[in-house]
């Protein structure tokens, strides 16, 4: 069975990427849940899909300046040690702000087997592999994405579902484990679970379960 994970927790029973949705994730019956990462202008990992929050760059705003319903990192890890985590560290290429070496220190001092890092960005996942963060997974939603993979390093490919094909998750299985995303149709996960992939990402929790 592949691991069962909640899109930002389950974003339809709480606000995504928050302490509350991932409880309700989790309490829903799912392995984990897949969460996205930015760093602020004082250098803190906090957990938000956009760049911007209401209408203000997160890189641009200090954590005491973000909402109470804005999670850090760390909170999550704290409040979450035995749920599978897929942290997506939002980024754009070509620059950096230091957040690969924000997130490798903060992982260095939780250590865990059941978390794994992802990324759009192929720069972001190269640095990160260079400060020994692993294992890493490549997002992508364009099937030519997929011929970064082997210069990258990855362990994982999460390829948007809809370019997955049977033969193709046994060819993408010969090298990598596979991670499906957004899955939110019952019959759509079975398929892709009898297909073999490793993870399935969905807003729904009861079409996983």
């Amino acid at each position: 069975m592949p691991l069962r994970l909640g899109h930002r927790g389950a974003p339809h029973l709480a606000r995504e990427n928050t302490l509350e949705s991932f409880r309700k994730a989790l309490g829903a019956g799912l392995d984990g849940f897949e969460l996205d990462v930015h760093l602020t202008r004082d250098g803190v990992l906090v957990v938000h899909h956009d760049f911007v929050l209401e209408g203000e760059p997160i890189a641009r705003l200090s954590r005491r300046e973000l909402p109470a319903y804005v999670p850090t990192l760390e909170e999550v890890l704290r409040a979450f040690p035995q749920a599978r985590i897929n942290v997506e560290l939002k980024s754009l290429p070509p620059e950096t702000d230091g957040r690969e070496e924000a997130l490798a220190r903060l992982l260095a001092r939780y250590p865990s087997g059941r978390l794994w890092v992802s990324s759009f960005d192929p720069l972001a996942l190269v640095r990160l592999r260079r400060l020994g963060v692993g294992p890493l997974g490549l997002l992508y939603d364009r099937p030519e994405a997929l011929e970064l993979a082997p210069c990258l390093g990855v362990a994982w490919v999460h390829p948007e579902a809809s370019l997955l094909t049977e033969e193709g998750v046994r060819a993408l299985k010969a090298r990598y484990r596979v991670l499906a995303w957004t899955v939110n149709r019952r019959e759509e996960a079975e398929a892709l679970a009898a297909w073999g992939v490793d993870a399935l990402v969905s807003d729904f929790p009861e079409v996983l379960v």
